[in-house]
């Protein structure tokens, strides 16, 4: 990649609360014997293709609530907007019973019952953005699976690389951290919450109605049902509400940047999901520059729910 690869490091310190968690009825531990069978999944790639096509860069201008001209060919594509394409395609009889394919296929089959989006790293080539009208493929590698006890049980961390080009090269390299956990123990407590930073430049409040969840969900193709389905979330998953998406609170953010920042083109950005957030009461998403930004071009980003939580953080690298 160009330089804009040097900026990926990992982000430390995953949190045991994040967002999108899965529950199965049947969990076993992940033994030596099983550790080396999923990471048999260790460089298995698969290449999807795609169209980068204008209505789902309306739809989401609108979801977002932006007065964007309309897209036509050759308008850039925002930074984070690619989660629109390349999405999955499973036949109704692969769903499960939480929305979410059955294990199995492209991701190892972690025999762990709840699955977080737990954060990435990305970064853009300068030069070569994605547009409106491009041809695009997008190549995933499975980089890694490691195996770690925590403080609530057991851990496995899948790491999968994702490449995409466009007719012009390389245009866009993302990683993807995908965290599996066990299921809580009965009386088991959460992770003690962390204050969210008071001292932003520029912020925004949100609010998570079922309407904005499910129009995300479906520009996704996001089935999973802690989203949008109120009975299953609160009577079978145990929440006290819809649960916000990662990827949309990332996009949020990014938003939020655009809308602070004229002309603001990332090279880099990463974010790391710290706690769910729910669609019970409005949420916030925050900016302000670096401290020790000399160029003025890196900025921290975060999310924080109505009692103040942290819920997100991210940094951002202009190009």
């Amino acid at each position: 990649m160009g330089a804009h690869r040097q900026g990926f490091r990992r982000c430390g310190g995953l949190k045991e609360s994040m967002s999108n968690p899965i529950h199965e009825k049947s969990a076993v531990a992940v033994d030596a014997d099983a550790l080396v069978t999923l990471q048999a999944w260790q460089g298995r790639s698969e290449t999807l293709a795609d169209e980068i096509t204008a209505s789902p860069v309306r739809a989401l201008s609108a979801t977002l609530d932006r007065d964007d001209p309309l897209p036509t060919p050759g308008t850039r594509l925002p930074e984070l907007w690619h989660w629109l394409y390349f999405l999955p395609h499973h036949r109704q009889s692969e769903i499960g019973e939480d929305g979410h394919a059955r294990r199995g296929g492209f991701l190892p089959p972690v025999p762990l019952p709840r699955r977080m989006w737990a954060g990435g790293r990305l970064a853009w080539e300068e030069g070569n953005p994605l547009q409106v009208g491009d041809k695009v493929e997008r190549t995933s590698t499975i980089a890694s699976v490691t195996h770690k006890a925590g403080r609530s049980g057991e851990l496995v961390f899948v790491l999968v690389r994702h490449e995409v080009r466009n007719q012009r090269g390389l245009a866009l390299t993302e990683e993807h951290d995908i965290v599996y956990r066990a299921a809580a123990a009965p009386g088991e407590k959460a992770p003690a919450p962390t204050p969210a930073p008071k001292d932003a430049d520029f912020s925004r409040e949100i609010v998570p109605d079922d309407v904005l969840l499910f129009r995300y969900s479906a520009l996704t193709f996001n089935g999973h049902r802690i989203h949008y389905d109120r009975r299953y979330v609160t009577e079978v998953e145990g929440y006290p509400g819809l649960i916000v998406h990662g990827p949309l609170i990332a996009t949020l953010l990014v938003d939020l940047l655009r809308r602070n920042v004229p002309g603001a083109r990332l090279a880099r950005f990463e974010f790391r999901a710290v706690r769910p957030t729910f669609d019970i009461a409005p949420f916030r998403v925050h900016g302000k520059p670096a401290e020790g930004s000399t160029e003025g071009k890196t900025f921290s980003l975060w999310g924080e729910d109505a009692d103040g939580w942290l819920t997100m953080q991210a940094t951002a690298v202009l190009a």
